[in-house]
């Protein structure tokens, strides 16, 4: 299979399209270390940076530093920003840290978990009331996705549609040969899927979809890991599911490889001890979706470099 590069950025260092947001320091003085920590693009609907104040509070407090946030404008500019000294740390994709490690960039400081399962979902939807029965009824068809360098909303979702026998072409970066292809972000996928008459389905991550879809539909895998499962089906449109993933390993916080400073160990301390009443305040107006972190390391990723390699893409120089 000829392999096609993608995770590529033509953005020059200081153009990343970075959104300021300073949390300020909350404990520890004007002479405390400052980390940059940027996180990746949100869905359209989440302020992102509110989501994290609770943990941005918690290191500060327990590491004494103050944490300036920025957002970057895609997946990529998040490698970039580490791999420029921009930023310390990150939120990041499985891909961006796979291609950080094979740059000699970045190290996985810890993998994000939600109320004790360190694995997630990826889910293909359709409108309950068309005529979309499996994945092979999509050729010809107009489907949503994620970013093009999504775990859950855009790689996993073009190899289940692989695997069914549909030609990706160059997707996630090009055209797809057996059917169109849209790249936004989950919630935008979702909501184009059920707006917009040329979309017939949508790839996302579960959290995006999960609460459309039957309970009755859902795989033993999905219920086992899944801890949005009793809320399955309790909004409307439903949505039926054409399918689920296999589990694919929770998202990770990235370090830069050749950040030295004194605080790295603090925060990574007080990272990996964080409880959940330490990041989750359930009277916020944007709750963060993890509930803590556990240790972790790029070989963790191994199944989502199978998805890379099973779709011919080749991790380019960011």
């Amino acid at each position: 299979m000829e392999r096609r590069t993608f995770l590529t950025s033509t953005a020059a260092v200081g153009t990343l399209g970075l959104t300021a947001g300073c949390i300020g320091n909350l404990s520890g003085g004007g002479n405390s270390e400052t980390v940059n920590f940027i996180l990746s693009p949100a869905e359209s609907d989440v302020d992102v940076q509110q989501q994290y104040e609770p943990l941005f509070t918690h290191l500060e407090e327990e590491a004494g530093v103050t944490i300036e946030s920025n957002v970057a404008k895609d997946y990529a500019a998040v490698l970039q920003a580490l791999d420029s000294g921009q930023a310390d740390i990150a939120d990041a994709a499985p891909a961006v840290a796979i291609e950080g490690d094979n740059q000699g960039s970045t190290d996985v400081m810890g993998i994000r978990v939600a109320y004790g399962a360190a694995k997630y979902f990826s889910f293909i939807t359709t409108l309950a009331d068309n005529d979309i029965e499996s994945l092979e009824d999509l050729e010809g068809e107009t489907i949503a996705f994620a970013d093009s360098l999504s775990t859950s909303g855009s790689l996993f979702p073009l190899y289940m549609l692989s695997q069914a026998g549909l030609d990706v072409g160059d997707a996630p970066q090009g055209d797809p040969a057996d059917f169109k292809g849209q790249w936004s972000d989950h919630s935008t996928a979702r909501e184009t899927l059920v707006n917009r008459d040329p979309v017939m389905a949508a790839g996302t991550g579960a959290f995006s979809t999960i609460t459309h879809v039957p309970k009755s539909q859902l795989p033993d895998r999905v219920k086992k890991y899944n801890p949005s499962v009793e809320d399955a089906g309790s909004e409307d449109p439903q949505l039926d599911l054409l399918q689920a993933s296999d589990p694919i390993p929770r998202a990770p916080i990235l370090v830069r490889r050749d950040w030295e400073a004194d605080a790295r160990d603090g925060v990574r301390e007080a990272l990996l001890n964080a409880e959940e009443s330490d990041l989750v305040d359930e009277n916020a107006e944007e709750e963060l979706w993890f509930t803590g972190v556990n240790e972790g390391s790029v070989s963790d990723y191994e199944p989502v470099q199978k998805v890379i390699d099973e779709l011919g893409l080749e991790l380019g120089q960011v």
